[in-house]
């Protein structure tokens, strides 16, 4: 209980993995309805001793930045005559990168934006619930689909590109178009959804999907089947994702303990066949297996994790989920050297501990192998150490410190120096 409570609180701030914000002031409550302010703000502080080429960058270099952001709306519901309830949400994101931008080069610190975030309806009973919109939406534990958070900012792939930047904390989550169909709560139940992207960095990508899950004591069972419907054809040539017109993604997954109460399952499995030959069909899977000694002082816990990636394989929308290491795996790695779940192994192994109801540390470990088509150029290892600090309900600390060692010298870092790697956040919600 003292780990999941600071483990949550940071998920939901970050990633925001669901369409409303974790938190909320109440304007309005009665019978009829409620109405809600929902205001979030995360400011982060970046510091890396090693720069990355990974568009085309210099390497050798020392940055230093920071990327803040902050969120602010109304959200709520109405209740109706028939028991179900008519309910939506509107906000304003305004957020940019300042300093020297990040270390690979997805920002330079001049972004500033603000612009419409979440902007949805729908109507909702006790089987059927419908929305449609500009909204967040992620699935699983964000293997595939985690939200639309991939943030560029001023680089050499043209104003298209430009979100704004906050290109760490991913400030922009929300996909462009959506309309989803959920069915049943308890059970087996189903999410029918389409969704379209207005992200130049993901090529704008048209998307239709059928997601079945069996909820049991035990554990949750899940199926999902994409279909990539359309991209846009120039972002598309530029970040090498014509073959996403057509392609077709099916994944089975499982999470739960099996009934074993200090037991922590994951593993999900996925097969893609791509909707033209510019790239290889692709497979990836992971299997993962976790122990939390709850008897001991401060409740420990440890997870070993095995992923695989083909070369072919498309990571699509993934994205940061149940906590560090979800799925980006590695802050260095996963955020600025790669690689980004593509064509590579992971062998990670997790330690947290919870001293207090409001603080937790974890230690993660990474090593990556078989990269780049098995010249391993990117092989190396990655080890984080981070803190996660509940200050009071509005306020989150959560430094890492992260040591990143590329195997070859021809690695994106351009040597095989350790690279010493911080960051601070603090996370604001209301």
């Amino acid at each position: 209980m003292k780990k999941t409570f600071a483990k949550s609180l940071i998920t939901a701030a970050v990633a925001a993995a669901v369409a409303m914000p974790a938190h909320a002031y109440n304007l309005h409550s009665s019978d009829a309805g409620e109405v809600n302010l929902d205001v979030e703000a995360i400011v982060g502080v970046f510091s890396s001793e090693e720069t990355y080429n990974t568009l085309g960058g210099n390497t050798g270099e020392s940055r230093d930045w920071q990327e803040a952001y902050i969120k602010a709306g109304f959200s709520g519901h109405r209740n109706l005559d028939n028991g179900s309830q008519v309910y939506g949400g509107i906000n304003i994101l305004t957020g940019g990168t300042w300093g020297d931008g990040d270390a690979a080069g997805f920002s330079n610190g001049s972004e500033r934006e603000t612009d419409l975030e979440d902007a949805f309806v729908g109507w909702r009973n006790d089987m059927i619930d419908f929305s449609f919109g500009r909204q967040n939406l992620s699935f699983g534990d964000g293997f595939l689909i985690n939200g639309d958070a991939l943030n560029f900012g001023s680089t050499v792939l043209g104003d298209s590109f430009d979100r704004g930047g906050a290109y760490w904390l991913a400030a922009r989550k929300a996909f462009d178009q959506t309309a989803v169909l959920r069915i049943g709560k308890e059970g087996l139940r189903s999410d029918i959804f389409w969704i379209e992207s207005d992200n130049a960095a993901q090529s704008s990508m048209e998307m239709a999907g059928v997601n079945v899950e069996y909820v049991t004591e035990k554990g949750t069972f899940g199926a999902m089947l994409l279909k990539g419907l359309d991209v846009d054809a120039t972002e598309a040539a530029t970040m090498g994702h014509t073959h996403r017109d057509g392609q077709d993604t099916f994944s089975l997954r499982y999470q739960g303990n099996a009934g074993v109460e200090n037991l922590f399952l994951s593993s999900e499995f996925v097969t893609q066949d791509q909707g033209n030959n510019t790239r290889k069909d692709g497979d990836a899977w992971y299997v993962e297996a976790g122990w939390t000694f709850a008897d001991l002082p401060w409740s420990p816990s440890v997870n070993y994790r095995y992923s695989t990636f083909d070369e072919g394989f498309d990571p699509l929308f993934f994205g940061f989920n149940r906590g560090y290491g979800t799925w980006f795996q590695g802050e260095v790695a996963a955020n600025y050297a790669g690689p980004f779940n593509s064509d590579t192994d992971v062998h990670h192994l997790a330690v947290k501990a919870a001293p207090s109801e409001t603080l937790a540390f974890g230690a993660l470990f990474f090593d990556f192998s078989n990269t780049n088509a098995g010249a391993d150029t990117n092989d190396g290892q990655e080890i984080d150490l981070y803190a996660e600090w509940v200050v009071n309900d509005n306020l989150i600390i959560s430094p890492l410190v992260g040591f990143y060692t590329p195997d070859s010298s021809s690695s994106s870092q351009g040597n095989d120096d350790t690279n010493t790697y911080f960051q601070v956040l603090a996370i604001v919600p209301f």
